[in-house]
This record gives structure tokens, sequence and C-alpha cells, in this order.
């Protein structure tokens, strides 16, 4: 009784000042005595307070920390190293989400076998297939080493057993989303759970020293399954894009405790597994003799990265009253405005009518502003039937006004594309240093942008413009 009388008491609790009637919440009228206005708090909660204990370590000056602990390990693939910052740092916890399908158990594979040493054991615990099917893998893409180790659990304590047997210094998890503990109610992959696995997880890598890989798995919106406490809880979270049926595969860097968060890595995917792209601008190119109207080439930035990419349109004449507008890589958006400043800024009105085919090649997708001319030059091409010169690049924003602005780093674009032999461009004006050799036009609006096509085989031109002529 006396404990139930104390948990009343901590409780807050309302009481009428005119009859004593008590209840959990308050009322403006007592249900006992129908008075108003007399119902009211006498009990408040208790304070509580957390006692000073004992401290684990002492505090030190942050100069004398010794930061060689936190020294990054390769993971014998380059590509992952640039994203992660130089490699796996001792201790670290590292999210991998991604689609299914694509490839995020084989680049994991692949990463357990070559960062497996002498001195370097490796635990690879699956969750969502038996070790056959992961054994099969690995002969396949080659990821076999006596170093090595494989588990198929699904329980925590399991594989937490797991790792005072191997004592690995990398821990591959696939994945977080089917490890239940159970002590915890609830379903594995539940918040609850993946909680509770993270948590444990975590402590142990932060304990022992080791650092671990996790597979997460992502909704229907691209977001990452479980709780949002599971990303602040990492320390590095990366994206694995990618279609499925194109061969690129990026690694994205979305958070990380040891680097830069604006690195991205290119793999390509094949029958024998998953490899690194040190240049992987060659995926996003056709190679011809001559130029084929309806292409032009651009340089996008993936974090750090400058890639070469080709825009390419089509336009057809429409068969049904409403224009099919179609996209493939590119924003329709961004395709639909281009179509509307090159109608009323560049006086083309050739598309308006037409069904019109825009795409990338290679499977990259382009969504930042600096596409734009690329994209508009392209239009503007096929509406022509007029191909651009040969070895052309377009880098630029084009505004509503037909205006063309100014983009981040235009001397890493120009520098890669002079890289890889061509020897023209169309940039915004200024566009500061220009490699040696490079010939680069500077526009300011479309009309300057337009110029670069042949004008006797344009199509469509404005009547005033032919009265000049």
């Amino acid at each position: 009784m006396a404990a139930r009388t104390k948990t009343t008491k901590d409780r807050p609790s309302y009481r009428c000042t005119e009859c004593g009637w008590q209840t959990a919440k308050w009322l403006g009228r007592c249900p006992e005595c129908q008075a108003w206005g007399t119902v009211e708090e006498y009990g408040a909660p208790a304070v509580r307070t957390t006692a000073p204990g004992r401290v684990t370590s002492s505090a030190v000056p942050i100069g004398q920390v010794d930061g060689r602990q936190a020294t990054a390990r390769s993971t014998g693939v380059p590509e992952l190293d640039r994203v992660l910052g130089g490699g796996l740092v001792p201790g670290a916890v590292v999210l991998l989400a991604g689609e299914p399908g694509v490839g995020k158990s084989t680049l994991l594979l692949d990463v357990a076998a070559k960062a497996a040493s002498d001195e370097h054991r490796t635990l690879y615990v699956t969750g969502e297939e038996s070790a056959s099917q992961v054994r099969l893998r690995a002969d396949r893409i080659g990821a076999i080493d006596d170093h090595l180790y494989l588990a198929a659990e699904t329980d925590l304590a399991a594989v937490l057993g797991h790792l005072d047997a191997v004592k690995p210094s990398l821990l591959v998890l696939d994945s977080v989303q089917t490890v239940a503990s159970p002590e915890i109610d609830g379903a594995p992959g539940g918040m609850a759970q993946v909680r509770e696995v993270a948590g444990a997880l975590i402590r142990a890598s932060k304990e022992r020293g080791m650092a671990t890989l996790l597979v997460g798995h992502v909704t229907k919106d691209g977001a990452i399954a479980g709780p949002r406490l599971l990303e602040h809880l990492v320390d590095v979270v990366l994206h694995f894009e990618g279609d499925r049926h194109a061969r690129l595969r990026l690694v994205r860097g979305v958070k990380n405790r040891y680097g830069a968060t604006d690195e991205v890595g290119c793999f390509e995917l094949h029958d024998e597994g998953i490899t690194g792209l040190a240049d992987p601008s060659g995926l996003f190119l056709t190679r011809r003799d001559e130029p084929v109207p309806g292409t032009c080439l651009t340089v996008t930035l993936e974090g750090r990265r400058p890639l070469v990419a080709e825009v390419q349109a089509l336009t057809v004449d429409s068969q049904i009253p409403s224009p099919r507008r179609t996209t493939s890589g590119l924003e329709t958006s961004r395709v639909s405005m281009m179509l509307a400043v090159l109608e009323q800024r560049g006086r083309i009105t050739a598309l308006g009518k037409r069904d019109i085919y825009s795409a990338t090649v290679g499977g990259v997708k382009l969504s930042e502003p600096a596409a734009d001319l690329a994209i508009a030059l392209a239009l503007a091409s096929a509406a022509s039937d007029t191909p651009l010169p040969k070895n052309l690049v377009a880098i630029g924003e084009v505004g509503l006004a037909g205006e063309v602005r100014r983009v981040t780093g235009v001397q890493r674009r120009l520098a890669e594309a002079h890289r890889l032999g061509f020897t023209h461009a169309l940039v915004p004006v200024d566009p500061g240093k220009v490699p040696a050799g490079m010939k680069v036009l500077e526009v300011a609006d479309m009309g300057d942008a337009l110029r670069v096509l042949p004008r006797s085989r344009r199509r469509e031109a404005p009547r005033e413009e032919e009265d000049r002529r």
C-alpha cells in the first residue's frame, strides 16, 4: 500500500476544493458537486535528478588524445575508399542502403574478401540468404579468402557470440532488418528491433575497435527503412544508386564523420561481379566518326567528380492532338522549361506540335542546372536537323529570360573535357582559367548559343529574321 500511495503522489492529480473529489485530469466542472471552477491541481510530479557517478576515463586536453587509433584502413576497393574518406576507421559503423537487386551484397562480399588478411579477420553475417548461397556468389566474383568467415544468423545473441569466437576486424551484416533480439517485443525489421540491434552492434564496434558495415533496406520512396534514429547513430551513411537495367552503380555519401559528404564512387556491375571505375566517362558517351543531329555533350559534377555525359533529343511529327514529351535520365520539368525558352526566346516554333523524346546515354541521371544549355542545344539541333560541331561541350544554366548563368566548378569541368579530347566549349561569361589548347566561346543568352548551329539548315526561322536576310 505504501508503494501505491507513493506512485499516486508522484502522478499529477486534481481535486475539487468544495467536495474533495479527485481526478487524474483537469475539468472545468466537478462531476460530484456540480461546482464550476473548483478543480485544482494539488499533486505535482516529483523532480528526478541523476547523481554524479564514477567516470570511465578521465578528461584530458584534446591535444593529448592519440589520433592514431582513428587512422583509416583501406578496404581494398579504391572507389569505396574514395567515398569513405580513405578507408574504414576502427570502430566506425557504416550503413549502406539501396534498392533491392542493385548490388549491395555483391559489393560488400567483395569488400569483405579484399579486406581480410592475416592480421585482420573479416566476419560476414547473412540473415537473408543461406551460407551456401553466399558461397556461390563468392565463387562467381572470386571472393574466397581463408580469413573471411561466413555465418548465417538472424539472432542478435548468436551474432555477438560469433564476434567473441572470430574476433574480426571487420563485420558485415546483411541486413540489419533481418536480425532480431528475443528480449525485445516485435517482429524483425520493426522500429524497436532495428534500434536494439543497431545499438548493440554499435556498442560492440566501439568496445572492440571493429569496423562494421550494415546493409539497410529502403522504402518505396527511397528512404532508409526503420527509425530515423538509425541514421543518427551510425558514423557513415551511404546510398547505393543505379538502374538495374544499366551497368553503372553509384555509391553516394550522405553522412560521413571521417570525410567529405560530396564524394561519389562509380562501379560497373557485370556477370563476374562489381568493379570500380576510375574513369567512368566512357560509359556515358557514344563514339561516332561524324556528329548526329540532336546530340550534345555536357560535363556534370557527381560530388567532386566531373563526368562527361551525352544528351540526346529526337523530334518527330505528332499523330495525336497532344504531342508526347518523353524523358529518360532527365527531369521532365527542366526539359519542359527548355522547350518554352527555345520557343519564346530562341524563336524556334517547330517544337510545339511535334513529339519530343530526350534521354541520356549509359543510364546517368542529370539533375543539376549546369546541363540546361546542353539540353536546349540538343533540342534545337533535333528541331533543325542540324548537327552541332564535333568535339563540342556545353555547360551552363539557362534562365526563363533566356540568359545563360554561371555554374560551379566550370574550370574542373573544362579540364575534364580537355583531358578526354574535346577542343571546343560553350560556357557562361567569365569562366575563369581555360585549359591551354581549348577554344571556349562565352555566351550570354540563348541567342548567342544558337549561333553555333549552321544557319543554312535552320528550320522555322521567324519571318522578321528572314526579311533581314
